[in-house]
């Protein structure tokens, strides 16, 4: 009677024991042999291991990758403060910040600056502000001009560089501010840089002169050229945008309204396109592009 017994306990343990593997089979973990996956042979928990991702570096820790400046680039605008601190170059006489009427109302200020940045490309500041000169004293407003006729404004603007494509740019640009800005300009560049006769460089520059809203660097030949000299771009630059978007990528930003009034007035009576006066530069030392003699 025992023995039979005993064999319906083996019986039934044998079910119970392929009940157990039959659901380990279908289950979601399957054991390795020998044990349980997550615990080692003395019953703890087993530390899970880690693959190292190929791009991680031994440690924990990632390098970061240093942001490139130039060499010396402290130094060199620190001198370039000393041998501006007269400010007595044309562009701090002269210059788009100088043109416009104090006294004007604000969106008659701003579409002056406008103008006066059109009229100053490719052309010295004596004859921007003589031009400006004139034209104020003939009335620069945006009802003013549109009244005007073309010889007129022609005469007005004389001798600027490229005078006539400029009398037919400052025509369209004034009707697109009198349909579309009730008179006054845009206070953004992609909206500045749509109106005839205006570039990134004379956005940027309303931007901070009309608007008082630092939003790039004025790159204009002076600051393209002594930006190449000085090696304050990775790579040489060949046009003033490139040199804009390599000069905001390192320098910090609230360097960016000033570099534009020092080195353009840098330009005028140091740095010049041809006989920089290097002898008399204090960057004469640690200046890549210096003339040595």
């Amino acid at each position: 009677m025992s023995a039979a017994r005993s064999a319906v306990r083996r019986s039934a343990r044998n079910r119970v024991l392929e009940g157990a593997r039959g659901k380990e089979q279908s289950g979601h973990i399957a054991q390795q042999p020998g044990g349980n996956n997550d615990k080692n042979s003395g019953g703890e928990p087993r530390a899970k291991r880690r693959v190292q991702v190929e791009y991680e570096k031994t440690g924990g820790n990632t390098d970061k990758k240093l942001k490139w400046e130039p060499s010396n680039w402290r130094q060199h605008l620190e001198n370039i403060r000393q041998m501006r601190i007269a400010r007595d170059a044309p562009v701090d006489q002269m210059g788009a910040g100088k043109c416009f009427d104090q006294s004007a109302a604000p969106e008659v200020k701003r579409y002056q600056v406008l103008l006066s940045l059109m009229l100053s490309s490719q052309t010295r500041d004596q004859v921007t502000s003589a031009a400006m000169c004139r034209l104020r004293e003939h009335g620069l407003t945006v009802n003013k001009i549109l009244e005007t006729d073309d010889d007129t404004l022609g005469k007005l603007i004389y001798p600027v560089g490229f005078w006539k494509n400029k009398v037919k740019n400052i025509r369209q640009t004034t009707l697109i501010l009198q349909e579309k800005y009730g008179g006054d300009i845009p206070d953004n560049v992609p909206e500045l840089v749509k109106l005839p006769g205006v570039g990134p460089k004379m956005a940027h520059l309303v931007m901070d002169i009309a608007w008082n809203n630092v939003s790039g660097i004025g790159v204009d030949v002076h600051v393209h050229r002594i930006s190449n000299r000085l090696r304050w771009v990775k790579k040489e630059t060949k046009t003033p945008e490139e040199t804009r978007m390599a000069l905001e990528d390192w320098m910090p930003r609230d360097l960016w309204s000033e570099i534009n009034w020092l080195l353009v007035g840098f330009g005028q009576q140091v740095c010049q396109p041809t006989s920089p006066q290097c002898t008399n530069c204090l960057n004469k030392d640690i200046c890549p592009g210096a003339k040595k003699k």
